[in-house]
């Protein structure tokens, strides 16, 4: 697609020989984004703010940023900082495979709390939790700048501490002060389905499609997803093809008729036609209000 955003994928030989995880300092990362800020990631990024204060989106919800905040995104995120304002910080990247290898659980990052569709992406750590994982991100960079082939056990160990740490915190900062009929997705198939949906949306909108990925009919999808999210499997599907459209008009140039061949619409009109019904506005409108 022409005007697309820019994506970044991990560099997993910058030290010679293949590795999954890196710490980079903000102001180092701040030189590849200042033709364009909006960007998105094929990998895990956990990001640390040190110094300066301005505004840090993920997806289509803008947060505020303050020294001693962290932000979390997941690969296919559209995110954008104030690089202006955001003086530094640090970047924890990494790839999934880097700790399911381990564990021989591929689910073991999406289950994170701060991963989880619909979560917030910010949290604010205490002084002391602050100074701990400053501490172990030194400690990674160090065991990164002695790395040697396959020697990777002590990284490991540094990450899965620090996604402890973190999850620890945000599940007591964050989960308990939400509503408590928030319910929690913990049914392999939601999980599944959540992250089908993600990786398909573009061009599958069919329950039908994702039941038979599922090996589960269609009823019994619809049955699972509206007692866990209070949804049809197919709003939740039309949501995520919409918010996919936002990202599109809000941060890309391309022509109103290009994204709706691109999300497999049946004709322009169509297109227009669902998006005004779910957001109240044409996307030509949304596009004027929200674009940066």
């Amino acid at each position: 697609m022409k005007n697309s955003i820019p994506r970044y994928t991990f560099h997993k030989n910058k030290y010679g020989s293949e590795l999954l995880i890196d710490v980079v300092e903000l102001k180092y990362v701040k030189k590849f984004l200042a033709a364009s800020p909006v960007h998105t990631l094929t990998y895990y990024d956990i990001t640390f703010i040190t110094e300066g204060e301005g505004s840090f989106s993920i997806d289509n919800r803008t947060y505020e940023a303050f020294p001693q905040d962290v932000f979390f995104s997941k690969a296919g995120e559209i995110r954008n900082w104030d690089t202006h304002h955001i003086s530094n910080g640090y970047a924890l990247i990494f790839e999934d495979e880097f700790l399911s290898s381990l564990f021989r659980d591929s689910m073991f990052v999406r289950h994170l709390a701060f991963f989880k569709p619909g979560k917030s992406a910010k949290l604010h750590l205490s002084d002391e939790l602050y100074t701990r994982v400053l501490q172990v991100l030194h400690n990674i960079k160090m065991e990164i700048d002695s790395y040697k082939q396959n020697d990777v056990h002590v990284l490991r160990a540094l990450l899965y501490e620090v996604l402890m740490l973190l999850e620890r915190a945000y599940q007591k900062a964050v989960l308990n002060e939400e509503i408590t009929t928030d319910k929690e997705i913990n049914n392999i198939h939601i999980d599944r389905f959540i992250h089908l949906v993600g990786a398909h949306l573009k061009e599958q909108h069919s329950v039908q499609f994702y039941a038979d990925k599922l090996c589960i009919t269609p009823n019994y999808l619809n049955e699972i997803i509206t007692s866990v999210m209070g949804l049809s499997a197919k709003r939740y599907i039309q949501n995520q093809v919409i918010d996919e459209a936002k990202k599109l008009l809000a941060y890309t140039d391309v022509p109103i008729s290009d994204i709706a061949f691109e999300l497999h619409f049946s004709t322009v009109s169509y297109f227009i036609r669902c998006f005004r019904q779910h957001t109240g506005e044409t996307p030509l409108l949304f596009r004027k209000k929200y674009k940066p």
